[in-house]
Formats: C-alpha cells, structure tokens, sequence
C-alpha cells in the first residue's frame, strides 16, 4: 500500500486569510492528505513582508488551530537566504525517502510564472506540482500557450487527475478546482486594515484578535504582490 500524499502550500501568508484556508481545505478534502502550510522566511519574489515571520507563523498556528488535517511547517522560517521552493522540496524529499508521495500547491498566477522559479524544472524529480483551478480564472493549455508557453511544454506529459498524485512519488501535475471565487487577498486585506477599513471578516477571529493586539499592518499600505507562492529567480 503506498504512503498517503502530503501536501506543501507555501507562501508568505502576510496575513493568512480565508482565502488560503479554503485552498487548503480543499486540498485536504479533495485528495485525502494532510496538508501543511508553510511560511516564507524571505520571500524572492518581494521587496518585504510586512510582517516578520514569526508573527506570520503564529498568526497561521491561529487560523489552522483545531482544522483537521492542516497543520504549519516552519522549515522554511529556520534556513539563512532566500525561500526557494526547490531546497525546500530537497528536504523533505531526503526526511521522506524516494517512495513517498509529496506535492506542491502553487497558485494559478504563480503557475503561470513557474519558469521564473529557481531551478524550476528540478521541482518535478522532488515532488508533484498542484495548482488551484479558481472559477472564472480557469487554467487550461491554451492559457499556458499564451502566456508561459515553457511551462505548458514542461507539463505537456505530466497532467494527472488529482485522485492518482498518491500512486506515485513526483513528477506529475494536477489542477485542484475550488468549488467558489473567493474574494480575499493580502494585498487588499493589508490595505483595509492599514486604511481602517473593514477587514476582519476576511480572517479567522483569533487572527483578527491577534493583529489588533499586536497592532500589525497599521503602518502606510504598501502594494505588493498578492500571490500565494514564495518564490521566484
């Protein structure tokens, strides 16, 4: 019988919402695996967080308290340098042996700028690559044509439905479609926070109670890159 597949969904969660609470629950539920979330230590693709990452990394402790099958992985959070996916895949590849199941979960904009990770085609020999299909922005080979047509190529012999990543231990690549758009990004949820306006509907209340007692994101809104993934050249 194989392993049961685990799955990795990293990003710098600043702030984790409940946008990425429903990622990860349909990860959880769609493919039967424990899923862990794991926070960037210092995310390529940005000029900052906005908060350090041990604030980030209990803020996550909060919003994943209690869920079944979710949990935070703080790997990333205790390595010097940059976030780069594919040490971080290099690790857990080498705790879990060549016969476990692991995947990757990326979003769909990071999908689409995947050629731009750091050694991104060695992702593939550590693990599988899940990107979250959102309704009304759907991934599909015309899209990859357009718009990262090496990417497309790299994937061209990799699409597996999700239900087989678990028969195997890497190198495959699966969409997960989320059942509703969901509106929350940390770009906008750090703007409402910083502009006072309303915002603590879009987390957790213990996050939200956590933020207002430590007073983070009240500082001038700075926009940034809201994508989920940590990575980048």
């Amino acid at each position: 019988m194989n392993a049961p597949l685990r799955v990795f969904y990293g990003g710098s969660f600043d702030p984790v919402h409940l946008g990425h609470l429903a990622v990860a629950r349909a990860a959880r539920d769609v493919l039967g695996a424990e899923v862990a979330l794991v926070p960037a230590r210092d995310p390529p693709h940005k000029d900052a967080t906005h908060a350090d990452a041990d604030q980030r990394a209990a803020l996550l402790d909060l919003a994943v308290a209690g869920e079944p099958g979710l949990r935070v992985d703080r790997r990333e959070l205790h390595r010097a340098g940059p976030s780069y996916t594919v040490d971080t895949l290099a690790g857990l590849r080498a705790e879990a042996g060549p016969a476990a199941p692991l995947a990757w979960l990326v979003g769909a904009d990071s999908l689409l700028q995947l050629h731009t990770w750091h050694r991104w085609r060695d992702l593939f020999a550590l693990a599988h690559v899940i990107a979250v299909q959102r309704p009304g922005a759907e991934i599909d080979a015309a899209r990859l044509r357009a718009e990262a047509p090496a990417v497309l190529a790299e994937l061209d012999q990799r699409w597996l439905p999700p239900a087989a990543l678990a028969d195997s231990p890497c190198g495959g690549f699966a969409l997960l479609p989320l059942s509703e758009l969901r509106p929350e990004s940390s770009t906008e949820l750090r703007r409402r926070i910083a502009a006072g306006e309303p915002w603590r509907d879009w987390v957790p209340a213990a996050v939200a109670a956590r933020i207002d007692a430590l007073q983070l994101y009240r500082g001038p809104a700075v926009i940034l890159d809201g994508s989920f993934q940590s990575d980048s050249p």
